[in-house]
């Protein structure tokens, strides 16, 4: 058993989240039980993963995108629907975004390239003020295929290729989620590669006009 608060507070710490600039409201979104006995994680705070972690007897859900972004806005529809399933069920909601998105050690960007064999990782992505991604250099060429099936197995997810650069990736930049609009800014620094969860309209072609690679992971 641990303490609600302490916990909200060590993450806040561990992720440096007090100093990165962000829309979300990181840190502790929904007050519930005050002692925690089980988390449960997810990517977005939708209504489904809230009764999935109450159902499960979490005391606390921690989501990488949570409720509150920017301006307050008024607690109805959806939202009101989301805060009436977590007061009722006592669950506390944290979220932490950009401060996960840009952590060099449990970050998703930086973990999906260690999982991909990617060394000497270094800070790469302005999004708004902020670095929240990551490139880094594979021992070993590897090809679009061999990275994009990888990513299969490990997310169990359908890879979107673009290859319209070298057969021998030595290098790769990545930013999760929806950071096709950085794209660009991976062919600027020379990346073998680029990764990121969403792809956009103009990606294909920007990819082959630029002769660059591009994987959307899902």
């Amino acid at each position: 058993m641990a303490d609600r608060d302490k916990i909200v507070s060590f993450t806040d710490s561990y992720l440096g989240s007090k100093k990165v600039k962000d829309a979300s409201q990181n840190g502790l979104q929904a007050e519930g039980r005050a002692e925690v006995n089980k988390i449960a994680f997810g990517v977005s705070a939708s209504l489904e993963c809230i009764k999935r972690a109450a159902a499960c007897g979490a005391d606390m859900l921690i989501t990488h995108h949570g409720l509150l972004w920017g301006r307050s806005r008024p607690f109805a529809g959806p939202l009101k629907r989301k805060l009436e399933a977590l007061f009722r069920s006592g669950l506390s909601l944290c979220a932490w975004h950009l401060p996960l998105d840009k952590h060099p050690v449990c970050g998703n960007n930086a973990r999906l390239l260690k999982m991909l064999g990617a060394v000497s990782l270094k800070p790469f992505g302005d999004y708004d003020g902020e670095t929240i991604g990551f490139s880094g250099s594979f021992p070993k060429a590897r090809t679009m295929g061999d990275i994009a099936a990888a990513l299969a197995i490990k997310l169990d997810a359908e890879p979107l290729c673009f290859r319209f650069g070298t057969e021998k990736i030595k290098t790769a930049g990545i930013i999760s989620g929806g950071g096709a609009r950085m794209f660009e800014q991976a062919v600027a620094s020379g990346l073998d590669l680029f990764i990121t969860g969403e792809t956009a309209e103009p990606a294909q072609e920007f990819a082959r006009e630029t002769r660059s690679n591009f994987i959307s992971a899902g």
